[in-house]
This record gives structure tokens, C-alpha cells and sequence, in this order.
């Protein structure tokens, strides 16, 4: 992840809203949520939620599937690694294999299973 799609991805999480989708999306696992029950779940406005929504999705922190006539909604869980892998690309004195070990240990199970 570059550093201007990395501003973008904070920016969109900087917003209570949208951190508050972020986390319950990351909590729902591959499984995801509809948008209207993510709203719900929210107490927010669907069209408000929308907005938010089209704002993490341009950040690269969540991803959509439609189901007929509905939305699910998932996090991106390769974009959040991106974003995790950015920030730790130059620890260790310019050594990131040294952090490898730190993002092994922040993915977890459910990450594997979203691209098999």
C-alpha cells in the first residue's frame, strides 16, 4: 500500500461512524453484514450508512458482494494488511522481514479462509 492510499484508509477511519463499521465488519468475519442490518446494528441512517460505506470502500478497508437485491458487506482483509504492512515497512532499521513475525501474529484464521 502506498503512502497516499494509507492517508486515504486513516482519514475514512479518523470518523467515529466509520470506525465503528470498520471494527463490527472485522468482527463479522468472512461472513460480513447487509448494510441495512450493519445500520441497525449502528443505529444509523441507511443513507448516511451508505455514505460511509462508499467512503471505506475507496479506502481499501472494506469490500462488497451483491446478493440479489441486497449488499453484503465485508472488510477487506488484504487491504488492512496492506495498511498493517505499511506502517511497519521500515522498522527495524529498514529490515521488515524483522516484523514479519509481528503481522504473522495479527492475521488470523479468518483471513486465510476469505481467498480459498
Amino acid at each position: 500500500m502506498d503512502i497516499e492510499t494509507s492517508l486515504f484508509a486513516f482519514s475514512a477511519l479518523s470518523q467515529k461512524t466509520r470506525l465503528d463499521v470498520f471494527r463490527l465488519l472485522v468482527k463479522a468475519g468472512p461472513e460480513g453484514m447487509f448494510a441495512g442490518d450493519i445500520a441497525d446494528a449502528l443505529g444509523v441512517r441507511q443513507n448516511t450508512m451508505s455514505t460511509n460505506l462508499n467512503i471505506l470502500l475507496r479506502a481499501k478497508l472494506i469490500r462488497n458482494e451483491r446478493e440479489g437485491r441486497a449488499i453484503r458487506y465485508r472488510a477487506d482483509f488484504d487491504g488492512i494488511r496492506g495498511l498493517l504492512s505499511f506502517l511497519v515497512e521500515d522498522c527495524c532499521g529498514g529490515n521488515p522481514e524483522h516484523c514479519a513475525p509481528l503481522l504473522d501474529t495479527l492475521v488470523c484464521d479468518c483471513w486465510e479462509t476469505e481467498n480459498d
